[in-house]
């Protein structure tokens, strides 16, 4: 009887699972970035910490705490887990080539800080309001 059940219990959390990967999320930029796209790479290396510029400014990435939408952003743009992504920023915090991200707990948060700080480059769920910044569309 058990084997029922637990089958039962994988299926539901592939259901989840699944669920989550197909969140859609939009880049968003401090209007000081004078870009209007970005393509994969660029996006990946700023948020890997390989690259710290865009179009001739100075680029800040900016996180939102782990969740569907930043699963979906790793995912997709990053090509990288949750933990993974981490593991990435602690190695170059620890040998003094970086300092962490920004890492806020709302997408309200992240246009916020965006819109404030020239340079800021941050994601958003799909459809959250985004005054203030620009959203870059990903090639």
């Amino acid at each position: 009887m058990r084997k029922p059940v637990f089958f039962s219990l994988a299926i539901l959390a592939a259901g989840v699972g699944g669920s989550r990967a197909h969140a859609q999320v939009a880049v968003v930029a401090n209007p000081s970035i004078k870009a209007a796209q970005i393509n994969k790479g660029d996006l990946r290396d700023i948020f890997t910490g390989a690259s710290s510029s865009l179009a001739g400014t100075h680029a800040t990435p900016v996180l939102l705490r782990s969740g569907p939408s930043t699963s979906a952003f790793l995912s997709a743009y990053v090509g990288k887990s949750d933990a993974a992504f981490l593991s990435t920023w602690r190695s170059l915090v620890f040998s003094g080539q970086a300092s962490m991200p920004r890492s806020l707990d709302s997408d309200a948060a992240v246009v916020g800080f965006v819109s404030s700080h020239p340079g800021a480059v941050g994601y958003i769920a799909e459809g959250s309001p985004h005054e203030g910044v620009k959203v870059l569309s990903v090639k």
